[in-house]
Protein backbone atom coordinates (compact mmCIF):
# COMPACT_ATOMS: atom_id res chain seq x y z
CA UNK A 1 0.00 0.00 0.00
CA UNK A 2 1.03 3.45 0.03
CA UNK A 3 2.87 5.58 2.35
CA UNK A 4 1.15 8.39 3.77
CA UNK A 5 2.82 11.29 5.55
CA UNK A 6 1.81 11.43 9.50
CA UNK A 7 2.56 13.58 12.65
CA UNK A 8 5.02 12.32 15.20
CA UNK A 9 3.80 13.71 18.16
CA UNK A 10 0.91 12.46 20.45
CA UNK A 11 -0.16 15.25 23.31
CA UNK A 12 -2.70 14.31 25.72
CA UNK A 13 -5.71 16.80 26.10
CA UNK A 14 -4.19 18.37 29.05
CA UNK A 15 -0.31 18.26 27.30
CA UNK A 16 1.11 21.11 25.36
CA UNK A 17 0.13 21.25 21.68
CA UNK A 18 3.68 20.91 19.84
CA UNK A 19 4.08 21.84 16.05
CA UNK A 20 3.52 18.83 14.33
CA UNK A 21 6.11 17.22 12.25
CA UNK A 22 5.28 14.51 9.44
CA UNK A 23 6.51 11.11 8.73
CA UNK A 24 5.77 8.60 6.57
CA UNK A 25 2.63 6.06 7.00
CA UNK A 26 3.02 2.48 6.39
CA UNK A 27 -0.75 1.45 5.49
CA UNK A 28 0.35 -1.98 5.66
CA UNK A 29 2.08 -1.58 9.12
CA UNK A 30 -1.10 0.32 10.18
CA UNK A 31 -3.70 -1.89 9.07
CA UNK A 32 -1.40 -4.57 11.01
CA UNK A 33 -1.34 -2.74 13.87
CA UNK A 34 -5.25 -2.18 14.06
CA UNK A 35 -5.47 -5.94 13.79
CA UNK A 36 -3.24 -6.77 16.56
CA UNK A 37 -5.80 -4.81 18.66
CA UNK A 38 -9.51 -5.73 17.45
CA UNK A 39 -8.39 -9.36 15.72
CA UNK A 40 -7.93 -9.19 11.72
CA UNK A 41 -11.13 -10.45 11.19
CA UNK A 42 -12.59 -7.04 12.21
CA UNK A 43 -10.26 -4.70 10.09
CA UNK A 44 -12.76 -4.48 7.51
CA UNK A 45 -10.86 -3.68 3.91
CA UNK A 46 -12.50 -5.65 1.49
CA UNK A 47 -15.10 -3.08 -0.18
CA UNK A 48 -18.02 -5.71 -0.40
CA UNK A 49 -17.55 -6.05 3.40
CA UNK A 50 -17.70 -1.61 4.23
CA UNK A 51 -19.90 -1.23 1.54
CA UNK A 52 -23.24 -0.96 3.71
CA UNK A 53 -21.07 1.32 6.49
CA UNK A 54 -20.08 3.63 3.66
CA UNK A 55 -23.75 4.46 2.45
CA UNK A 56 -26.21 6.51 4.64
CA UNK A 57 -29.76 6.02 4.90
CA UNK A 58 -30.63 8.69 2.51
CA UNK A 59 -28.08 7.83 -0.16
CA UNK A 60 -27.26 10.96 -0.18
CA UNK A 61 -23.43 10.63 1.33
CA UNK A 62 -20.98 7.86 0.32
CA UNK A 63 -17.95 7.61 2.88
CA UNK A 64 -14.13 7.01 1.73
CA UNK A 65 -12.47 5.03 4.32
CA UNK A 66 -8.95 3.16 4.21
CA UNK A 67 -10.88 0.48 6.56
CA UNK A 68 -13.90 0.12 8.91
CA UNK A 69 -12.51 -1.20 12.54
CA UNK A 70 -14.78 -2.96 14.93
CA UNK A 71 -13.71 -2.92 18.31
CA UNK A 72 -15.23 -5.47 21.39
CA UNK A 73 -15.20 -2.89 24.34
CA UNK A 74 -13.46 0.42 26.01
CA UNK A 75 -10.52 -0.94 26.24
CA UNK A 76 -10.04 -1.79 22.30
CA UNK A 77 -11.92 1.78 21.06
CA UNK A 78 -8.95 3.23 23.51
CA UNK A 79 -5.97 1.65 22.12
CA UNK A 80 -7.63 2.37 18.61
CA UNK A 81 -7.58 5.77 19.31
CA UNK A 82 -4.56 6.54 20.67
CA UNK A 83 -2.48 4.73 16.95
CA UNK A 84 -4.64 6.46 15.03
CA UNK A 85 -3.84 9.83 17.16
CA UNK A 86 0.18 8.85 16.95
CA UNK A 87 -0.36 8.39 13.23
CA UNK A 88 -2.40 11.40 12.67
CA UNK A 89 -5.15 9.15 11.04
CA UNK A 90 -8.33 10.48 11.18
CA UNK A 91 -11.59 8.76 12.31
CA UNK A 92 -14.89 8.75 12.02
CA UNK A 93 -17.54 7.15 14.59
CA UNK A 94 -20.38 4.97 13.03
CA UNK A 95 -23.23 3.83 14.76
CA UNK A 96 -26.47 2.30 13.30
CA UNK A 97 -25.68 5.16 10.23
CA UNK A 98 -29.34 6.33 10.11
CA UNK A 99 -28.26 10.08 10.26
CA UNK A 100 -30.14 12.36 8.41
CA UNK A 101 -26.94 14.85 7.97
CA UNK A 102 -24.25 13.05 6.74
CA UNK A 103 -22.79 12.93 9.60
CA UNK A 104 -21.36 9.83 9.98
CA UNK A 105 -20.31 9.75 6.25
CA UNK A 106 -16.09 8.46 6.34
CA UNK A 107 -14.01 11.49 5.36
CA UNK A 108 -10.17 11.57 5.26
CA UNK A 109 -7.97 14.96 6.13
CA UNK A 110 -5.79 16.92 4.05
CA UNK A 111 -2.36 17.26 5.53
CA UNK A 112 0.90 19.33 5.18
CA UNK A 113 1.82 19.70 1.16
CA UNK A 114 -1.83 18.62 0.20
CA UNK A 115 -1.42 15.75 0.93
CA UNK A 116 -4.52 13.46 1.55
CA UNK A 117 -4.62 10.91 4.44
CA UNK A 118 -7.29 8.33 4.35
CA UNK A 119 -9.42 7.67 7.41
CA UNK A 120 -11.08 4.90 8.92
CA UNK A 121 -14.89 4.46 10.10
CA UNK A 122 -14.92 3.48 13.82
CA UNK A 123 -17.88 0.47 14.09
CA UNK A 124 -19.61 0.70 17.68
CA UNK A 125 -21.66 -2.94 16.93
CA UNK A 126 -20.06 -4.66 18.75
CA UNK A 127 -20.51 -2.70 22.25
CA UNK A 128 -23.80 -3.64 22.56
CA UNK A 129 -23.99 -4.87 26.41
CA UNK A 130 -26.72 -3.72 29.08
CA UNK A 131 -24.32 -2.95 31.59
CA UNK A 132 -26.62 -2.54 34.67
CA UNK A 133 -30.37 -1.42 34.84
CA UNK A 134 -31.68 -0.11 38.75
CA UNK A 135 -35.01 0.16 39.09
CA UNK A 136 -34.81 2.14 42.45
CA UNK A 137 -32.36 4.85 40.78
CA UNK A 138 -34.38 4.61 37.58
CA UNK A 139 -31.05 4.20 35.13
CA UNK A 140 -29.94 1.68 32.67
CA UNK A 141 -26.06 1.61 31.99
CA UNK A 142 -25.69 0.80 28.44
CA UNK A 143 -22.70 0.47 26.15
CA UNK A 144 -22.78 2.83 22.65
CA UNK A 145 -23.53 -0.25 20.05
CA UNK A 146 -27.00 -1.03 21.95
CA UNK A 147 -29.66 -0.93 19.32
CA UNK A 148 -32.56 2.07 20.55
CA UNK A 149 -35.27 -0.39 20.58
CA UNK A 150 -32.93 -3.16 22.98
CA UNK A 151 -32.94 -0.42 25.44
CA UNK A 152 -36.63 0.20 25.39
CA UNK A 153 -37.21 -3.47 25.45
CA UNK A 154 -35.32 -3.80 28.24
CA UNK A 155 -36.30 -1.42 30.54
CA UNK A 156 -40.00 -3.05 29.38
CA UNK A 157 -38.49 -6.39 30.86
CA UNK A 158 -38.43 -4.29 33.83
CA UNK A 159 -41.55 -2.91 33.82
CA UNK A 160 -39.93 0.41 33.30
CA UNK A 161 -40.13 2.91 30.30
CA UNK A 162 -36.97 4.30 28.01
CA UNK A 163 -38.91 7.34 26.60
CA UNK A 164 -36.83 7.66 23.70
CA UNK A 165 -38.39 6.96 19.97
CA UNK A 166 -37.49 7.23 17.15
CA UNK A 167 -38.39 5.96 13.39
CA UNK A 168 -35.09 4.34 12.95
CA UNK A 169 -35.38 2.83 16.67
CA UNK A 170 -34.98 -0.62 15.19
CA UNK A 171 -31.17 -0.07 13.97
CA UNK A 172 -30.39 3.36 15.26
CA UNK A 173 -27.39 3.01 18.17
CA UNK A 174 -27.69 4.86 21.44
CA UNK A 175 -23.93 6.02 21.02
CA UNK A 176 -25.06 8.16 18.26
CA UNK A 177 -28.28 9.30 19.29
CA UNK A 178 -26.40 10.66 22.21
CA UNK A 179 -23.89 12.04 19.93
CA UNK A 180 -26.15 13.62 17.97
CA UNK A 181 -28.82 14.53 20.39
CA UNK A 182 -31.82 13.04 19.16
CA UNK A 183 -34.98 14.47 19.88
CA UNK A 184 -38.18 12.20 19.07
CA UNK A 185 -41.75 11.82 19.27
CA UNK A 186 -41.72 12.56 23.41
CA UNK A 187 -39.29 15.03 24.28
CA UNK A 188 -42.81 17.09 24.90
CA UNK A 189 -42.50 15.26 28.05
CA UNK A 190 -39.33 13.53 28.78
CA UNK A 191 -37.11 15.75 26.57
CA UNK A 192 -34.93 15.23 23.63
CA UNK A 193 -31.98 13.16 24.72
CA UNK A 194 -29.45 15.57 26.16
CA UNK A 195 -32.02 15.29 28.89
CA UNK A 196 -31.84 11.39 29.56
CA UNK A 197 -28.24 11.05 30.35
CA UNK A 198 -26.56 11.23 33.45
CA UNK A 199 -23.48 9.95 33.23
CA UNK A 200 -21.37 9.12 29.81
CA UNK A 201 -17.74 6.87 29.81
CA UNK A 202 -15.80 8.31 26.96
CA UNK A 203 -12.19 7.77 25.02
CA UNK A 204 -10.68 11.08 23.81
CA UNK A 205 -9.31 11.27 20.41
CA UNK A 206 -5.48 10.79 22.91
CA UNK A 207 -7.01 7.18 24.08
CA UNK A 208 -7.67 8.50 27.61
CA UNK A 209 -10.71 7.20 28.62
CA UNK A 210 -12.93 10.11 30.49
CA UNK A 211 -15.00 7.49 32.89
CA UNK A 212 -18.32 9.45 33.49
CA UNK A 213 -20.54 6.62 34.59
CA UNK A 214 -22.10 7.71 37.12
CA UNK A 215 -26.27 7.66 38.12
CA UNK A 216 -25.94 10.79 40.34
CA UNK A 217 -28.87 13.41 39.76
CA UNK A 218 -27.30 16.31 41.77
CA UNK A 219 -24.03 16.88 41.24
CA UNK A 220 -22.08 20.53 40.96
CA UNK A 221 -18.24 19.57 40.87
CA UNK A 222 -17.55 22.40 38.00
CA UNK A 223 -18.15 22.40 34.13
CA UNK A 224 -20.21 19.79 33.23
CA UNK A 225 -18.10 18.08 30.50
CA UNK A 226 -20.42 15.49 29.54
CA UNK A 227 -23.15 18.08 28.04
CA UNK A 228 -19.79 18.95 25.84
CA UNK A 229 -20.13 15.66 23.68
CA UNK A 230 -23.71 15.39 23.99
CA UNK A 231 -24.65 16.32 20.33
CA UNK A 232 -20.92 16.99 19.42
CA UNK A 233 -21.38 14.56 16.33
CA UNK A 234 -18.33 12.69 17.15
CA UNK A 235 -15.86 15.70 16.61
CA UNK A 236 -15.00 15.97 20.19
CA UNK A 237 -14.00 11.85 21.27
CA UNK A 238 -15.55 8.44 20.96
CA UNK A 239 -18.69 7.62 23.29
CA UNK A 240 -18.20 3.95 24.42
CA UNK A 241 -21.15 4.07 27.40
CA UNK A 242 -23.67 5.69 28.68
CA UNK A 243 -25.71 6.10 32.07
CA UNK A 244 -29.43 6.62 30.81
CA UNK A 245 -32.38 7.61 32.98
CA UNK A 246 -35.48 5.41 32.29
CA UNK A 247 -39.08 6.02 34.29
CA UNK A 248 -42.00 4.00 35.49
CA UNK A 249 -43.78 2.08 32.24
CA UNK A 250 -47.18 3.80 31.25
CA UNK A 251 -49.84 1.66 32.25
CA UNK A 252 -52.96 3.86 31.00
CA UNK A 253 -52.48 5.39 27.59
CA UNK A 254 -54.77 6.80 25.02
CA UNK A 255 -54.15 7.84 21.88
CA UNK A 256 -56.18 10.37 19.11
CA UNK A 257 -56.04 11.67 15.67
CA UNK A 258 -57.63 15.18 15.47
CA UNK A 259 -58.75 16.53 12.53
CA UNK A 260 -57.95 20.69 12.38
CA UNK A 261 -57.53 23.17 9.62
CA UNK A 262 -54.55 25.14 10.76
CA UNK A 263 -51.74 24.88 13.35
CA UNK A 264 -52.75 27.16 15.54
CA UNK A 265 -56.09 25.70 16.22
CA UNK A 266 -53.74 22.55 16.69
CA UNK A 267 -51.72 24.22 19.63
CA UNK A 268 -54.88 25.88 20.91
CA UNK A 269 -55.90 22.20 21.64
CA UNK A 270 -52.47 21.35 23.34
CA UNK A 271 -52.89 24.05 25.60
CA UNK A 272 -56.49 22.84 26.23
CA UNK A 273 -54.61 19.11 27.07
CA UNK A 274 -51.97 20.38 29.16
CA UNK A 275 -54.37 22.10 31.36
CA UNK A 276 -56.35 19.08 31.89
CA UNK A 277 -53.31 16.68 31.85
CA UNK A 278 -50.85 18.44 32.82
CA UNK A 279 -47.19 16.50 32.29
CA UNK A 280 -49.12 13.24 30.99
CA UNK A 281 -49.43 15.12 27.76
CA UNK A 282 -46.75 12.66 26.22
CA UNK A 283 -46.79 13.12 22.29
CA UNK A 284 -48.21 15.81 20.06
CA UNK A 285 -47.39 15.34 16.46
CA UNK A 286 -48.59 17.48 13.28
CA UNK A 287 -48.95 16.12 9.67
CA UNK A 288 -50.05 18.23 6.95
CA UNK A 289 -52.42 17.09 4.56
CA UNK A 290 -50.30 16.38 1.17
CA UNK A 291 -47.60 14.77 3.47
CA UNK A 292 -50.66 12.22 4.68
CA UNK A 293 -52.09 12.10 0.82
CA UNK A 294 -47.95 10.72 -0.11
CA UNK A 295 -48.27 8.09 2.61
CA UNK A 296 -51.57 6.95 1.66
CA UNK A 297 -50.41 6.25 -1.68
CA UNK A 298 -46.36 5.23 -0.86
CA UNK A 299 -46.95 3.16 1.97
CA UNK A 300 -49.54 0.09 2.15
CA UNK A 301 -50.50 -0.33 5.68
CA UNK A 302 -51.01 3.45 5.98
CA UNK A 303 -54.74 3.87 6.84
CA UNK A 304 -56.61 7.00 7.51
CA UNK A 305 -59.61 6.86 9.83
CA UNK A 306 -61.59 10.17 8.27
CA UNK A 307 -63.55 9.84 5.54
CA UNK A 308 -61.52 12.82 3.72
CA UNK A 309 -57.51 14.06 4.22
CA UNK A 310 -58.41 16.91 6.90
CA UNK A 311 -56.15 20.01 6.37
CA UNK A 312 -54.10 19.07 9.31
CA UNK A 313 -54.14 16.01 11.49
CA UNK A 314 -52.94 15.98 14.67
CA UNK A 315 -51.79 13.20 17.09
CA UNK A 316 -52.12 13.29 20.47
CA UNK A 317 -50.99 10.78 23.25
CA UNK A 318 -51.54 10.77 27.11
CA UNK A 319 -50.17 8.51 29.72
CA UNK A 320 -50.09 7.89 33.02
CA UNK A 321 -48.55 5.13 35.48
CA UNK A 322 -51.74 3.73 37.20
CA UNK A 323 -53.26 1.01 35.66
CA UNK A 324 -56.57 2.22 37.18
CA UNK A 325 -56.54 5.67 35.77
CA UNK A 326 -59.34 7.25 34.14
CA UNK A 327 -57.74 8.97 31.23
CA UNK A 328 -60.54 7.86 28.49
CA UNK A 329 -63.56 10.17 30.26
CA UNK A 330 -60.92 13.32 30.79
CA UNK A 331 -59.60 12.89 27.24
CA UNK A 332 -63.58 12.70 25.29
CA UNK A 333 -64.06 15.62 27.44
CA UNK A 334 -61.22 17.62 25.92
CA UNK A 335 -61.88 16.74 22.64
CA UNK A 336 -65.62 17.36 22.59
CA UNK A 337 -65.12 20.75 23.98
CA UNK A 338 -62.08 21.27 20.67
CA UNK A 339 -64.88 19.97 18.51
CA UNK A 340 -67.54 22.91 20.44
CA UNK A 341 -65.27 25.21 19.99
CA UNK A 342 -64.26 24.63 16.49
CA UNK A 343 -60.91 23.91 16.58
CA UNK A 344 -61.19 20.70 15.52
CA UNK A 345 -63.27 19.53 12.95
CA UNK A 346 -63.51 15.37 13.30
CA UNK A 347 -61.58 13.37 16.03
CA UNK A 348 -60.87 9.60 16.95
CA UNK A 349 -59.76 7.93 19.67
CA UNK A 350 -58.19 4.56 19.35
CA UNK A 351 -60.00 1.69 20.60
CA UNK A 352 -56.96 -0.75 21.31
CA UNK A 353 -53.37 -0.73 21.30
CA UNK A 354 -53.83 -2.29 17.48
CA UNK A 355 -55.32 0.95 16.49
CA UNK A 356 -53.58 3.52 18.08
CA UNK A 357 -50.58 1.44 16.25
CA UNK A 358 -52.28 2.51 13.26
CA UNK A 359 -52.29 5.87 14.25
CA UNK A 360 -48.75 5.89 14.87
CA UNK A 361 -47.77 4.19 11.76
CA UNK A 362 -49.01 7.47 9.94
CA UNK A 363 -46.47 9.94 11.53
CA UNK A 364 -43.64 7.47 11.34
CA UNK A 365 -44.37 6.61 7.86
CA UNK A 366 -43.17 10.05 6.30
CA UNK A 367 -39.88 9.05 6.00
CA UNK A 368 -40.26 5.83 4.08
CA UNK A 369 -42.83 7.60 2.16
CA UNK A 370 -40.77 10.44 0.46
CA UNK A 371 -37.47 7.96 -0.29
CA UNK A 372 -39.42 6.57 -3.29
CA UNK A 373 -41.31 9.72 -4.66
CA UNK A 374 -39.22 12.08 -5.93
CA UNK A 375 -35.75 14.18 -5.00
CA UNK A 376 -36.40 16.42 -2.17
CA UNK A 377 -34.44 18.73 0.15
CA UNK A 378 -35.32 18.07 3.72
CA UNK A 379 -35.19 20.70 6.53
CA UNK A 380 -35.07 20.81 10.13
CA UNK A 381 -36.29 23.87 11.68
CA UNK A 382 -37.83 24.98 15.81
CA UNK A 383 -39.49 27.70 16.26
CA UNK A 384 -41.39 29.50 19.13
CA UNK A 385 -44.61 27.60 19.53
CA UNK A 386 -46.49 30.92 18.75
CA UNK A 387 -44.59 31.06 15.32
CA UNK A 388 -45.57 27.59 13.69
CA UNK A 389 -48.21 28.82 12.12
CA UNK A 390 -46.20 31.91 10.59
CA UNK A 391 -42.81 29.43 9.92
CA UNK A 392 -45.67 27.07 7.28
CA UNK A 393 -47.13 30.69 5.97
CA UNK A 394 -43.98 31.88 5.13
CA UNK A 395 -42.10 29.51 3.82
CA UNK A 396 -44.39 27.72 1.83
CA UNK A 397 -45.66 30.75 0.39
CA UNK A 398 -41.70 31.99 -0.55
CA UNK A 399 -40.78 28.37 -1.50
CA UNK A 400 -44.10 28.28 -3.99
CA UNK A 401 -43.39 31.90 -5.28
CA UNK A 402 -39.27 30.71 -5.88
CA UNK A 403 -40.59 27.13 -7.59
CA UNK A 404 -44.11 27.17 -8.20
CA UNK A 405 -43.37 22.82 -9.33
CA UNK A 406 -42.41 22.56 -5.47
CA UNK A 407 -44.54 20.74 -2.90
CA UNK A 408 -43.86 21.60 0.22
CA UNK A 409 -44.53 18.83 2.84
CA UNK A 410 -45.15 19.40 6.57
CA UNK A 411 -44.38 17.07 9.67
CA UNK A 412 -43.90 18.26 13.44
CA UNK A 413 -43.32 17.35 16.75
CA UNK A 414 -45.57 20.64 17.84
CA UNK A 415 -45.33 20.00 21.38
CA UNK A 416 -41.84 21.16 21.40
CA UNK A 417 -41.69 23.76 18.42
CA UNK A 418 -39.86 21.69 15.63
CA UNK A 419 -41.21 21.19 12.25
CA UNK A 420 -39.68 19.49 9.59
CA UNK A 421 -40.04 20.33 5.86
CA UNK A 422 -39.40 18.57 2.96
CA UNK A 423 -39.82 20.10 0.06
CA UNK A 424 -40.58 17.70 -2.91
CA UNK A 425 -40.04 17.88 -6.78
CA UNK A 426 -41.18 15.95 -10.05
CA UNK A 427 -38.94 13.13 -10.38
CA UNK A 428 -37.45 14.35 -13.71
CA UNK A 429 -37.12 17.52 -12.44
CA UNK A 430 -33.18 17.39 -12.10
CA UNK A 431 -30.98 16.53 -14.75
CA UNK A 432 -27.83 16.01 -12.29
CA UNK A 433 -26.66 16.34 -9.13
CA UNK A 434 -25.56 19.94 -9.99
CA UNK A 435 -28.60 21.03 -10.91
CA UNK A 436 -30.43 19.62 -7.44
CA UNK A 437 -27.88 21.53 -5.17
CA UNK A 438 -28.40 24.77 -7.12
CA UNK A 439 -31.99 24.49 -6.03
CA UNK A 440 -31.22 23.06 -2.67
CA UNK A 441 -28.90 26.18 -1.92
CA UNK A 442 -32.01 28.29 -2.70
CA UNK A 443 -34.19 26.44 -0.60
CA UNK A 444 -31.55 26.84 2.30
CA UNK A 445 -31.41 30.84 2.10
CA UNK A 446 -35.56 31.22 1.65
CA UNK A 447 -35.56 28.54 5.05
CA UNK A 448 -33.13 30.13 6.70
CA UNK A 449 -34.33 33.53 6.58
CA UNK A 450 -37.89 32.61 7.71
CA UNK A 451 -36.03 31.17 10.79
CA UNK A 452 -34.31 33.72 11.30
CA UNK A 453 -37.09 36.42 11.03
CA UNK A 454 -39.05 34.27 13.98
CA UNK A 455 -36.01 33.30 16.04
CA UNK A 456 -35.57 29.90 16.18
CA UNK A 457 -33.10 27.65 14.95
CA UNK A 458 -32.13 25.86 11.66
CA UNK A 459 -31.55 22.46 12.90
CA UNK A 460 -34.04 20.96 15.58
CA UNK A 461 -32.45 17.00 16.16
CA UNK A 462 -31.09 16.37 12.72
CA UNK A 463 -27.32 18.56 13.77
CA UNK A 464 -25.03 19.70 11.72
CA UNK A 465 -22.96 16.99 9.75
CA UNK A 466 -21.85 17.77 5.94
CA UNK A 467 -25.41 18.78 5.20
CA UNK A 468 -25.34 21.90 7.22
CA UNK A 469 -21.96 23.38 7.39
CA UNK A 470 -22.37 26.26 5.35
CA UNK A 471 -25.99 26.92 7.31
CA UNK A 472 -24.37 26.82 10.25
CA UNK A 473 -21.63 29.05 9.50
CA UNK A 474 -24.38 32.19 7.86
CA UNK A 475 -26.63 31.73 11.23
CA UNK A 476 -24.14 30.94 13.86
CA UNK A 477 -23.01 34.31 15.66
CA UNK A 478 -18.88 34.23 15.29
CA UNK A 479 -18.31 34.15 18.96
CA UNK A 480 -20.34 30.77 18.80
CA UNK A 481 -18.47 29.42 16.44
CA UNK A 482 -14.99 30.73 17.93
CA UNK A 483 -15.84 29.19 21.18
CA UNK A 484 -16.76 25.71 19.06
CA UNK A 485 -13.41 25.96 17.38
CA UNK A 486 -11.56 26.77 20.53
CA UNK A 487 -13.78 23.51 21.98
CA UNK A 488 -12.73 21.15 19.12
CA UNK A 489 -8.67 22.17 19.05
CA UNK A 490 -8.48 21.45 23.31
CA UNK A 491 -10.24 18.01 22.82
CA UNK A 492 -8.92 17.17 19.54
CA UNK A 493 -5.36 19.15 18.61
CA UNK A 494 -4.48 16.97 15.85
CA UNK A 495 -7.88 17.47 14.24
CA UNK A 496 -8.20 13.76 13.87
CA UNK A 497 -12.16 13.41 15.04
CA UNK A 498 -14.43 13.00 12.89
CA UNK A 499 -13.12 15.19 10.06
CA UNK A 500 -15.44 17.61 7.29
CA UNK A 501 -17.87 17.94 9.55
CA UNK A 502 -20.05 21.04 11.25
CA UNK A 503 -17.32 23.70 10.36
CA UNK A 504 -16.70 24.23 6.15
Amino acid sequence: MDDLLIPTDRPGVFGAVPSLRYTMLDTTDFLTALAAITGEAHVLTAADRIAGYMIDVRRSYEGQALCVVEPADTAEVSAIMALCNARGVPVTPIGGNTGLVGGAAVRGKTGPDGVEIPGIGLSLRRLNRIRDISVLDETMTVEAGCVLQALQETADAQGMYFPLSLSSEGSCQIGGNIATNAGGTAAIRYGVTRHLVLGLEVVLPSGEVLDGLTRLRKDNTGYDIRQLFIGSEGTLGVITAAVMKIAPAPLSRETALVAVESVDDALVILRHMKAAFGERVTSAEITEADYIRLILREMKDARMPFETVPRWTLLLEVCDGRADADLRGAFEEALAAALEEGHARDAVIAQNAAQAEDFWFLRHAVSDAIRHAGPNMSHDSSVPLEAQQAYVDLTRARIVARFPEALPLYVGHMGDGNMHLVVMFAKDRFADRDAYMEVSAVLDEIIDGVVAELKGSITAEHGIGLSYRGRLAKSAQPVEIALMKGIKAVFDPNGIMNPSKLFL
